[in-house]
């Protein structure tokens, strides 16, 4: 199946560890070690769950990273934010280049600018066909076709031969951009021989393939021309082909476009600036000029296409933002996938826009959106072009790399020699040396949760003291002592937020209070006098009388007041 591909005796191995994107979807990070030279691919994030309550984004952890020491070069795929969204949190560790397409590094520098960052004499730009040598590596930047512009794959060149990593891709015959992805390129080192791929397998349980951006142009021709009023279109504020086909058909249909929505506004600027969004002269508005035109004249494109609850979409579904409204002849389209876990969400800013009589567009009603990610078709001819020696699943859940995997096997398994699957997890040490590929052990992998841009880290307590308030809610006891004596002063008060409904509330808080009363008396003298021994007493007898009377186990924060 494969080329033939050997090693003189002694080469050094080569480790592949995944520390993110495989058994779930975000947070791809791939770190790549030969000797003393460590590069990483990617470094990306993904949105909390709904069980973290008060975390904003979710970043893979770099206890590997500085086992090793240092990364020498950080090697970035394209710009979507399971690809760079964790740059700044890794960044610090880097002291090589960072590399990455002008579209990809352009979105990054935004990034890094939030969080007082920049990239300086680290910034490597390249463009698909080009490569770096980074210590015992080459890595050389192959065209592939996404969601958005300037996407690449990578072809890493070791002591123990080629390892390509195709980042996310789909295969396009008919691109936007007329840049397709490169399948002779990927023939060549195939046919040159191929010690690992590693490859996308978001959508490999998806049987046939993809499908071309420009095949959901007729679904936005059939919504423009029947539509009277504003058409607003929701999608990823990186989905600049789906803003070119949208912006192209406004023009055709005599329609001016306004963008919406802090994302969508920056992500046009840059696209535009580089020349990958083209916008013909007077068809942009500012978002602030919407009111004033006639609802027909004009196209928004938004964002909020997950129902999160500060896009503009949501806003606008509530009749709470600023300058875009929507009424009974106006039409949204929500033209992006549902991430899982977001449902919820998008159902509700779908019901309020049924509130307000906007007609509802999505994909299960009009072809008006198509995946960037190669379905079951389009990953076996990768696997037919590249003919690896071993093969790697990444970017899927388990279930999507298991798929994978028996795909693989399909493929190569009629073959002299077929291809040798190596279904890995994260942390999973992948080695290839003079006895071949294999997973010789694990290291450290986790997640670190986020609290607000770049404040910090929140650790595992603070998420179970959140989940538990947000379960059985808080009472503070508040107990006066007198200093002198070390005896109470009057009956305990208790405060309760989100614990017990109103009508049983002071039934409940009350008896709580004398039974605490009861509890302070029969202690010592001391353990009176010390605050933090009677914190602890109070703190660990109102919780079990709660939970013994209403079977709740509230936060209990005692006060102390010493008079």
């Amino acid at each position: 199946m494969f080329a033939s591909s050997s090693t003189p005796p002694g080469t050094p191995a080569v480790d592949v560890v995944p520390l993110g994107g495989l058994g779930e979807f975000g947070l791809n990070m791939m770190a790549v070690s030969c000797g003393e030279t460590t590069i990483l691919v990617d470094a990306g994030s993904m949105f909390p769950e709904a069980d973290l309550p008060g975390v904003d984004r979710v970043v893979p952890a770099c206890d590997y990273l500085d086992e090793r020491g240092t990364v020498d070069a950080l090697v970035l795929t394209h710009g979507h934010e399971d690809h760079i969204g964790a740059v700044p949190f890794v960044l610090p560790r880097v002291v090589g280049p960072v590399v990455g397409t002008p579209f990809t590094l352009a979105l990054l520098d935004n990034k890094l600018e939030e969080h007082d960052q920049d990239l300086g004499e680290r910034r490597r730009e390249m463009q698909a066909g080009d490569s770096i040598t980074v210590g015992r590596f080459r890595v050389e930047f192959i065209r592939v076709t996404h969601s958005m512009p300037d996407c690449v794959a990578v072809a890493i060149h070791t002591p123990q031969g080629v390892i390509v990593h195709t980042g996310d891709f789909k295969i396009d015959p008919t691109p936007l951009d007329r840049q397709p992805t490169d399948l002779g390129r990927l023939a060549a080192l195939g046919a040159a021989g191929v010690l690992a791929l590693f490859a996308d397998s978001t959508n490999v349980d998806r049987p046939g393939v993809t499908g071309s951006e420009s095949d959901v142009k007729d679904g936005f021709d059939e919504v423009l021309a029947t539509t009277r009023g504003r058409v607003v279109v929701a999608s990823f504020a990186s989905s600049i082909y789906r803003m070119q086909l949208v912006v192209d058909l406004a023009a055709r249909f005599d329609r001016q476009v306004a963008f919406v929505g802090r994302g969508m506004v920056e992500n046009s600027e840059i696209a535009q600036r580089l020349g990958y969004l083209r916008v013909p002269t007077g068809v942009a508005v500012k978002d602030s000029d919407v009111a004033s035109l006639p609802p027909g004249d004009v196209v928004c494109l938004v964002t909020g296409s997950q129902g999160e609850p500060q896009a503009a979409l949501s806003r606008i579904a509530i009749d709470d933002h600023r300058f875009v409204s929507v009424g009974h002849d106006d039409t949204v389209v929500f033209s992006a996938r549902a991430i899982p876990g977001n449902e919820k969400a998008i159902g509700r800013v779908v019901n309020h826009l049924a509130r307000r009589g906007a007609n509802v567009v999505t994909a299960d009603t009009r072809h008006v959106h198509v995946s960037g990610h190669g379905s079951a078709e389009e990953l076996k001819l990768v696997l037919a072009l590249v003919r690896p020696r071993y093969f790697v699943p990444v970017h899927g859940e388990y279930r999507q790399l298991t798929k994978h995997a028996r795909v693989a096997q399909a493929v190569t398994g009629g073959a002299p020699t077929p291809t040798t699957v190596i279904l890995a997890e994260n942390g999973h040490r992948i080695r290839f040396d003079d006895e071949g590929g294999r997973v010789v052990d694990s290291v450290t992998t986790g997640r670190v949760l986020i609290d607000g841009a770049g404040s910090g880290a929140v650790d595992g307590e603070m998420i179970r003291d959140r989940r538990q308030l947000a379960a059985d809610g808080l009472v503070v006891p508040v107990v006066v002592m007198n200093r002198q004596s070390g005896a109470r002063e009057g009956l305990p008060e208790l405060v309760a937020r989100g614990f017990v409904p109103g009508t049983t509330a002071g039934d409940v808080l009350g008896e709580t209070a004398k039974f605490l009363a009861e509890v302070i008396d029969a202690c010592s003298p001391g353990e009176r006098s010390d605050e933090g021994l009677l914190k602890e007493r109070i703190r660990g007898e109102v919780r079990r009388f709660l939970k013994r009377r209403t079977g709740r186990r509230p936060m209990v924060l005692p006060v102390v007041m010493e008079i």
